[in-house]
């Protein structure tokens, strides 16, 4: 029996491979003329022919070679049936991403429509058509502080409001308005107690309401704290200008605050109110119908503090038709008025467009002006005459603010009104 095996592993099998390169040439030939050594096989032998190596190599290992094939054909074909995968919401997501990417440059604020409202002049439209309805269902029904009274109503209430203000607020765009009221204040003895009072009165005055309070030089830790402790929403500042340069302080700090609303363009109605002043509640519900320039009388003390002097417009229903002053050294005034009886719309100061201003200077109070006419100088920056003002409450016939002095030039007082020791016990028990 002839044995192929061991002849062919000899040469071939078990003889390594250098480097890939194929075996010496001489031991393929001589095994090839090697006669075999079984006699009794008479059959002649056909002479073995070398093949190429890579071609015995590859018969050799087609079954390797064929399985390694195989397993890359799976592997390509898994990747791409992940490709196939990934690509089939590829589109979609590609989609998505467009339309966020569009939806995120829309804007979602509404647009500054201060131009167009100055083409169809000053008239403000109200979006609250269903508010209005519900506030007329609700006077419809009647109030529930309400008694009947020899076949009439009568409110518990003093402090309502009359019927005319009632309607005029349910039918005007500004009800609601924000009310900034500016207040400069300085370091003195009864500066707590006039800030404290001022702050009761506007903690009870319907919201929205912002309360900017404005400082000489820095912000005193006494004032700071007191604001933090008074549950309104205020702003503190501070007025940077040079104590030398200053003629009126109260000036300088106005005018901060006026800079403070413009360069934050807060819309509302901007007010005046002096810390030692004393005001009704009526008096800011009153400023919540003002549409661009708004002035009332005030009631102040003379000069000796014996009597009083009443100063403002005089009106026929909500129309000034005249002034009335007491003091004759200001009687070359064009306004009558003090700084406490006019409140204005504060988009005059940073929208002149609107209410078709013919300059875009900034609106300020001069410091150079003689004492007393920084009143009449400033609201000349606002209205034209008094045809665009408005006087309130109608007929102008009832004192809102009363601009008092009672303070004493020098008082002692404890630091912080805060008591280091105890007192002394005058009265022992």
């Amino acid at each position: 029996m002839i044995s192929f095996r061991r002849s062919l592993s000899q040469s071939i099998h078990d003889r390594p491979l250098q480097n890939g390169g194929p075996p010496p040439s001489s031991n393929l030939s001589t095994m090839a003329a090697m006669p075999l050594a079984n006699a009794n096989f008479s059959a002649p032998i056909p002479p073995v022919v070398a093949p190429d190596l890579a071609s015995a190599n590859d018969n050799c290992c087609w079954p390797l070679s064929w399985l390694s094939f195989s397993q890359r054909k799976e592997m390509y074909d898994r990747s791409k049936l992940k490709s196939v995968i990934w690509k089939r919401p590829y589109l979609p997501v590609i989609f998505c991403f467009f339309l966020g990417f569009v939806v995120g440059l829309l804007p979602f604020t509404a647009p500054n429509t201060s131009k167009y409202k100055s083409e169809l002049g000053e008239q403000e439209f109200s979006l609250e058509l269903s508010n209005i309805s519900n506030r007329q269902n609700v006077l419809e029904m009647g109030n529930p502080d309400s008694v009947a009274v020899n076949g009439t109503d009568a409110t518990k209430n003093d402090s309502k409001l009359p019927a005319d203000v009632v309607s005029r607020q349910l039918l005007d765009p500004t009800f609601g308005k924000l009310l900034i009221v500016v207040t400069p204040t300085y370091n003195r003895p009864v500066q707590a107690s006039y800030l404290t009072r001022l702050s009761h009165t506007l903690k009870l005055v319907p919201p929205p309401l912002l309360w900017i309070v404005v400082e000489m030089s820095t912000q005193s830790m006494e004032t700071a704290s007191l604001l933090r402790k008074t549950g309104v929403m205020y702003r503190h500042l501070v007025c940077k200008k040079n104590m030398t340069d200053v003629k009126d302080r109260g000036v300088h700090q106005r005018n901060t605050a006026l800079e403070h609303i413009e360069h934050h363009q807060l819309d509302g109605i901007v007010y005046f109110a002096d810390d030692d002043n004393v005001y009704t509640l009526e008096l800011f519900e009153q400023m919540r119908l003002i549409k661009r320039f708004g002035t009332w009388p005030v009631a102040m003390l003379a000069a000796g503090k014996s009597k009083t002097i009443l100063e403002g417009p005089v009106c026929n229903g909500h129309t000034v038709i005249g002034w009335h002053t007491n003091e004759k050294s200001k009687r070359l005034r064009r306004f009558h008025v003090d700084m406490s009886g006019f409140a204005f719309n504060s988009t005059i100061l940073w929208d002149p467009v609107r209410w078709h201003k013919p300059t875009t200077e900034p609106i300020r109070q001069l410091d150079n002006i003689k004492e007393g006419f920084q009143e009449t100088t400033f609201i000349e920056q606002l209205v034209e005459d008094e045809s665009q003002m408005e006087g309130l409450p109608s007929g102008c016939s009832k004192i809102m603010v009363w601009h008092l002095h009672f303070e004493a030039p020098n008082i002692m007082y404890p630091p912080g009104w805060r008591l280091q020791e105890n007192l002394n016990a005058t009265i022992p028990l």
